[in-house]
């Protein structure tokens, strides 16, 4: 289980870097055009990754209805939202937003099962107040950016695609799910992007040297590389466990954000992070795990 932390932890800083990452490359091209070449480009690294590792088949018939819904909220639905999100908000805003992640698995896990503990509605009441500690301190309701309401749909269509990937783990390897989904995903956005964002792709033209670099790196590590460790990690350790590790996401894109980007970090985006790691914390049932570890470490101890 160590080796699956492992990825966990890597990917989780990748994604949290790859959130300022996309931020600069949307000052160039526009997000739904930049989006389907990248992810369609990540498809592809994928599938060659894992010719080489020889695990490439085709899905059966059966599979199909997990690989065309993860598809479209993995990929689709997710970048969709969150890089049209980070055109009409900050990168500290979005790494917060996306914070939420852990448990709004843990809520959809729990309403699946039906068990829903009530110290998880406590974490959720937190996250949702570590949230809108942020978004809503610049005027209140009306304070909200439609680019925050972005963010939080991607993690959201996000969230709930995990638990697409779960179950297909059952008969197909996520990595290779993960292959079909960004291949079909960055063609479903291209054709999206010629009736959204019309001679999108001639600004690829004049970008400079830099983005290169960056598309390749957001590509390879962001999306192609992470998205394929995350979804077998999902289907070796389960989405409620996996999302845990989304806390590192966030502290990773808040100090991106404030190194690569400049923007500020404030005592309200820290007063933000800590209630959405608690809220995080009890409403994964991580923290009643290791209280119930702790009182039967003690009375073993007692006992003894």
């Amino acid at each position: 289980m160590w080796k699956i932390y492992g990825m966990l932890t890597f990917v989780m800083v990748m994604w949290g870097l790859n959130l300022p990452m996309l931020k600069y490359l949307l000052g160039f091209v526009g997000p739904v055009t930049m989006t389907s070449v990248r992810i369609f480009t990540a498809g592809i690294i994928v599938f060659l990754i894992l010719t080489a590792l020889r695990i490439v088949r085709m899905p059966r018939r059966a599979e199909w209805k997990y690989i065309i819904p993860g598809m479209l909220l993995n990929v689709v639905g997710h970048h969709y939202f969150l890089n049209n999100g980070l055109t009409m908000t900050s990168g500290t805003n979005a790494g917060l937003i996306l914070g939420t992640g852990p448990f709004l698995t843990a809520v959809f896990s729990s309403i699946l099962i039906r068990v829903f503990p009530k110290v998880q509605w406590l974490g959720v009441f937190l996250g949702l107040a570590g949230v809108s500690s942020v978004v809503l301190a610049d005027g209140g309701l009306s304070g909200i950016s439609r680019g925050d309401v972005y963010v939080f749909l991607s993690i959201l269509v996000q969230v709930l695609s995990f638990l697409i990937v779960a179950k297909a783990a059952a008969t197909l390897d996520p990595r290779l799910l993960t292959a079909y989904m960004l291949i079909l995903g960055g063609s479903t956005l291209f054709v999206i992007s010629l009736a959204a964002e019309p001679g999108g792709f001639a600004a690829f033209g004049s970008v400079p040297p830099k983005f290169w670099l960056i598309f390749a790196l957001s590509a390879v590590f962001g999306t192609a590389v992470s998205h394929m460790l995350y979804n077998y990690s999902v289907g070796k350790a389960g989405p409620t466990k996996a999302a845990i590790f989304m806390n590192l996401n966030t502290v990773v894109a808040l100090a991106g954000s404030a190194l690569f980007l400049g923007e500020l970090i404030t005592l309200r985006h820290l007063l933000g992070l800590l209630l959405i790691i608690t809220g995080v914390l009890l409403g994964s049932g991580a923290a009643e795990d290791m209280w119930k570890k702790r009182r039967g470490r003690v009375r073993i101890e007692g006992r003894g």
